[in-house]
């Protein structure tokens, strides 16, 4: 028996797979939470960070380096408070520093 493959868009295979969905709202929603801080980043943070996964109400966001993760910290507080007034339920961001 032959068998043919056809490929599929992410597009299609996310909407014909539950789980797939919900990995792929996640990750947009995760961009989008970034996006929606950036301002409040410094220039020259900004481009050392990328958006991690979201767990439940916890978000992490990757950092390229300890100095960057050092920096951030201090602005959590404020990027939080700014999530939540913007929709987001989130009560704890954390950072992981990717080597």
């Amino acid at each position: 028996m032959t068998r043919r493959h056809h490929a599929v868009t992410l597009q299609q295979a996310s909407q014909e797979s539950p789980t797939l969905a919900r990995l792929t709202a996640l990750t947009r929603e995760s961009s989008d939470r970034l996006k929606a801080i950036e301002a409040l980043i410094p220039i020259g943070l900004r481009s050392t960070i990328q958006a991690g996964p979201i767990e439940g109400d916890s978000w992490c966001l990757l950092v390229r380096s300890n100095a960057s993760a050092a920096k951030l910290r201090n602005l959590l507080p404020a990027l939080q408070a700014h999530l939540r007034s913007r929709g987001w339920e989130v009560n704890a961001i954390r950072l992981k520093v990717q080597t």
